[in-house]
């Protein structure tokens, strides 16, 4: 029996890593930290669909990014908004509420993944909006 559990758990393990998480990611052309922030996800197992769109504005209202999330590339992921350097693992975090329909990290904070620069991390959240369109915190990464 013990064994057996065993077995279904390493085979349900295994199913769960061979799905592939894919999301679409609309940026700028002529944006360096957007396909440093693409990189990081393929690192963390994200299969991304990249879109090189020439007005991020009408994407993000489109999208209903707020202005005040914005950050500079919108990804989808199952019909949810994610805003700027928003970590793999909080991307995870946003798919298991279903009570937010996105995440963002305001701005370009360094140290966040994409706008690493040497040893500088500043601090930054990752903010979830709800569908009554207000802020629930995800994450609080420090400064180092």
């Amino acid at each position: 029996m013990r064994r057996s559990l065993l077995a279904l758990c390493l085979f349900t393990s295994l199913a769960h890593a061979s799905e592939p998480l894919t999301i679409d990611v609309h940026r700028d052309a002529n944006c360096g930290c957007c396909k440093a922030w693409i990189s990081h996800l393929q690192d963390n197992g994200f299969t991304v669909n990249d879109h090189v769109e020439a007005d991020m504005s009408a994407v993000k209202q489109r999208l209903g990014v707020p202005p005040r999330l914005a950050s500079c590339h919108t990804g989808v992921i199952d019909g949810k908004f994610v805003e700027g350097h928003v970590p793999a693992a909080d991307i995870l975090k946003l798919r298991q509420r279903p009570d937010l329909i996105g995440a963002a990290v305001p701005g370009m904070p360094m140290g966040s993944p994409g706008m690493e620069y040497g040893d500088r991390v500043d601090a930054y959240q990752v903010i979830g909006l709800d569908s009554e369109r207000k802020d629930q915190l995800l994450s609080d990464y420090p400064a180092n």
